[in-house]
């Protein structure tokens, strides 16, 4: 007979109330805890609770307080993932983070759902859709990412801007529901600007 967290993990409606979910969520919050407390200087403790909390991580990962999610192991980033004030990521279903994304503060990830059925709601039935998002993405202060929705490399979302739909690569989008406003230039195209603005002819930051 197959049990609710199969159900969970193939991405088929399940009883939210199940036990064994509810084990795996207090785990998550446990370690959501330990996480928010520590203070920066501990990076190599809050580099390993993100590793014990997280599906997969890559290199460098900085997640500040006060940081949430369900279950921490549908949550996949890769490396130079910056989570900054307040963020939540909900990962009923998967959420895979590429390279070099920012989340701003109070930018929310949702890959949890419920039956518009208020019958199935009241049985507490849960469903989910998982969320992609590509390298060098950044979503802005406020933001929200909702169940199913794929965001293409070097996007850019804007500040309160509501993603309802996919969205492809290079584009900047806000709104509510988030629109299409821009262009946006690969970064390896503005590499060298960047970096003769800041940096002096040896590589050293200019004060």
């Amino acid at each position: 007979m197959t049990t609710e967290k199969e159900k969970f993990l193939n991405g088929n409606p399940y009883y939210i109330m199940d036990p064994e979910l509810a084990k795996d969520e207090t785990h998550a919050r446990r370690l959501c805890k330990q996480l928010n407390e520590l203070d920066d200087e501990k990076s190599l403790e809050k580099d390993t609770i993100i590793r014990k909390l997280f599906g997969s991580v890559g290199k460098m990962p900085y997640v500040q307080p006060n940081f949430r999610c369900d279950f921490g192991y549908n949550i996949h980033v890769g490396d130079n993932f910056l989570c900054n004030y307040d963020c939540v990521i909900l990962d009923i279903a998967p959420v895979n983070i590429g390279n070099h994304c920012f989340m701003a503060p109070k930018a929310q990830i949702y890959s949890a759902d419920h039956p518009l059925d208020a019958k199935l709601r009241g049985q507490y039935i849960g469903t989910s859709n998982p969320v992609s998002i590509g390298d060098n993405v950044w979503l802005g202060a406020n933001s929200v990412i909702l169940p199913g929705v794929t965001i293409g490399n070097n996007v850019v979302v804007g500040a309160n801007s509501t993603v309802t739909s996919s969205i492809g690569n290079d584009v900047i989008v806000a709104g509510s529901p988030a629109k299409v406003i821009g262009k946006n230039r690969p970064v390896e195209c503005e590499k060298n600007q960047i970096l003769s603005k800041h940096t002096g002819d040896n590589g050293r930051p200019l004060n």
